[in-house]
């Protein structure tokens, strides 16, 4: 994502580069670019155009300090400038009302519904909610079935009135339920269309009378570009909505949507999906998304994903088994599994500084732990936890087991051992997460080649 607009506006800094002063000649030079990346990455015209003047309004009036180099404070100011442009901060979710009701809209298509899951996902861990779906999707064939999966995945219920076609009955029988039991947010899925028709909009339209919900969503595929925007407007112009959500954002997607969204329908983007785990959601961070839109990466979202992920007592735990020296590869093999909970590996990469623009003509296969699983799935329960016994012969016949090579198996016994040291040192500073962000970062940085 965003990266071939990042590299374009890298190349429009350098226009500056060299450059003793700002001038009204090399600031329109630069903007020219700017603007011309901004249109390749189908943002809006208007949008495109307004942002690059207002930017050259700014880089004019203001003096260069004598530290600061000219494409420095350009740079600067064009990060302020997409950070208010995605809506200068975070838009948290209005949850007042018991139970708090979220309505989701949106074309079919976009991932309305798996969308619905990962939020009530995210609202069940990081909120402690107890969420119940509502499947008003009564249209499309097998739609209430795959939220039903959806719904049994994340572990929350799901409401479904087999036979009835009357979506704001099903709501409303829903909302009862939820006052009755002990449910305090209800997420309503609604019906998507392949594009908006009246029928739709006036449906979904009774239903938000008639339900009166805290938050109601729009659901929009980012991969859509320019479309997604305008389609953005037409449901907003009908139903008012309060936020909308990107969806395959970790796409071959262009980011015109992000950048312009905010702009046409003047409401904020709220959470983006950044793959199809259930885990893909993040809140959406405009100061962030700039950060990476311009290769500054984006450490703090890479920390608390891998928070989500690290239950504290389990970490309590490895900690003293650091400490004694009895690391082995059932733990290493558990810590594998977070990380690969943690989301999309070229993504998470992507979000340390400097790293996203190394990488970005990699190939880098989410498949990528399955050679080191392989081979310490092809060791037994006694190797696994005393790997110092693994000699010559036991390494042969792993290494048969796991359809990998002697010298792949040498590679992995080499690196956790490096990693085993290392974790013990970093323990020593009395920090367990420390020491399982040091055994990620190891592990990902000299993986096998398999």
């Amino acid at each position: 994502m965003f990266e071939n607009l990042s590299e374009r506006l890298e190349r429009s800094f350098k226009i500056l580069k060299g450059e003793g002063k700002i001038t009204e000649i090399n600031v329109a030079e630069t903007l020219k670019d700017v603007r011309r990346a901004l249109l390749d990455a189908d943002v809006n015209y208007k949008v495109a155009k307004q942002f690059t003047d207002t930017v050259k309004q700014k880089a004019l009036g203001m003096n260069v300090l004598t530290a600061v180099k000219p494409s420095q404070l350009m740079v600067k100011i064009v990060h302020d400038e997409l950070t208010e442009l995605m809506g200068g901060k975070a838009a948290e979710l209005k949850l007042e009302s018991r139970p708090a009701i979220i309505l989701m809209s949106g074309l079919q298509g976009s991932g309305k519904t798996t969308f619905t899951g990962k939020l009530a996902k995210l609202l069940k861990e990081r909120q402690h909610k107890n969420p119940l779906l509502v499947a008003c999707d009564v249209y499309r064939p097998a739609a209430i079935e795959q939220l039903k999966v959806v719904a049994q995945t994340v572990g929350v219920d799901v409401y479904t009135e087999d036979g009835n076609k009357n979506v704001v009955e099903i709501a409303q029988n829903a909302i009862r339920k939820a006052k009755q039991e002990s449910y305090n947010v209800v997420i309503v899925d609604t019906a998507g269309r392949l594009a908006v028709d009246e029928e739709m909009m006036n449906e979904i339209s009774n239903l938000k009378q008639a339900i009166n919900p805290d938050e109601t969503l729009f659901v929009v595929d980012s991969m859509t570009g320019q479309d997604a925007v305008n389609t953005a407007k037409e449901f907003n112009d009908r139903l008012d909505f309060d936020g909308v959500v990107l969806t395959k954002l970790d796409g071959d997607t262009r980011g015109g949507a992000a950048l312009s969204i905010r702009t046409v329908v003047t409401k904020p983007i709220k959470f983006v999906g950044t793959g199809e785990k259930m885990e893909a959601i993040d809140v959406f961070h405009p100061e962030r998304m700039a950060d990476r839109i311009l290769g500054m990466g984006d450490v703090v979202s890479l920390v608390e994903r891998a928070q989500m992920q690290f239950d504290e007592e389990e970490a309590k735990k490895l900690e003293k088994k650091i400490r004694k020296n009895k690391f082995d590869f059932d733990d290493f093999m558990g810590q594998i599994q977070q990380i690969k909970k943690m989301g999309n590996i070229k993504d998470l990469a992507a979000m340390i500084p400097g790293v996203g623009k190394q990488i970005k003509d990699l190939d880098i296969d989410d498949n990528a732990f399955k050679g080191i699983e392989a081979i310490i799935q092809s060791m037994t329960p006694k190797e696994r936890q005393n790997p110092d016994i693994i000699n010559q012969s036991r390494k042969l016949r792993i290494a048969r087991g796991s359809g990998t090579k002697l010298e792949d198996v040498n590679r992995l016994l080499k690196q956790f051992d490096q990693t085993r040291k290392m974790m013990k040192m970093v323990s020593g500073m009395g920090s367990s997460k420390m020491a399982q962000m040091a055994a990620a970062m190891k592990m990902r940085g000299g993986m096998p080649k398999m």
